[in-house]
């Protein structure tokens, strides 16, 4: 997919609340007028892709304990200068959690999100705070597979029932705007 591919894709997405309708004027403005906007070195804002990804039964949701942010947290990561953000948000799957095989259930984006990034240090590093442009895809996998971590990203990879996931997750404003709306779409497939 390309950034051209991407700006149509964005344009055709209904959204699902105000939230979305907002965030989708973000991404399609700062898609139109930032050229570095895939990559990391634009310390404004940059896109990102998440998986939200269920098990064959769609009773669970993967999720990774995420070490920056001590907290449960679906998978995914930095575009990295990739446009195909599906790809970005498979191979962020394969790699946080140790599963090989997932598919997607639509290629068609499946949330938005802009979301605030506090100033961090990473690798020695500070990293300004800065927005994820995010981009959420609804994946599949088999919950037998096995599990591991990412030892410099997260501690944990385990699957979640929705009120598990109310449960383990210790960020407010993600579970109000982000994880609760996944759930009350994913009722809708």
């Amino acid at each position: 997919m390309s950034r051209l591919q991407l700006l149509k894709q964005l344009e055709d997405y209904i959204p699902f609340n105000q939230q979305e309708e907002a965030d989708k004027q973000v991404m399609i403005d700062l898609l139109n007028t930032s050229k570095d906007i895939f990559l990391r070195t634009n310390l404004l804002a940059h896109f990102s892709a998440s998986a939200w990804v269920l098990n064959q039964e769609h009773t669970h949701v993967l999720m990774a304990y995420h070490n920056i942010y001590q907290s449960y947290a679906w998978l995914g990561g930095h575009a990295d200068g990739e446009e195909d953000l599906l790809s970005v948000a498979i191979r962020e799957v394969k790699e946080e959690s140790g599963i090989s095989q997932v598919k997607p259930i639509t290629t068609n984006i499946f949330s938005l999100e802009t979301i605030v990034v506090e100033g961090h240090e990473k690798k020695g590093k500070y990293v300004p705070s800065h927005l994820h442009l995010n981009i959420t895809y609804l994946l599949e996998a088999d919950d037998k597979q096995s599990l591991h971590i990412k030892q410099d990203e997260n501690s944990a990879v385990a699957w979640f029932t929705q009120q598990q996931v109310l449960e383990v997750v210790n960020e407010p404003w993600m579970i109000d705007r982000v994880y609760q709306k996944l759930f009350m779409k994913q009722e809708r497939i």
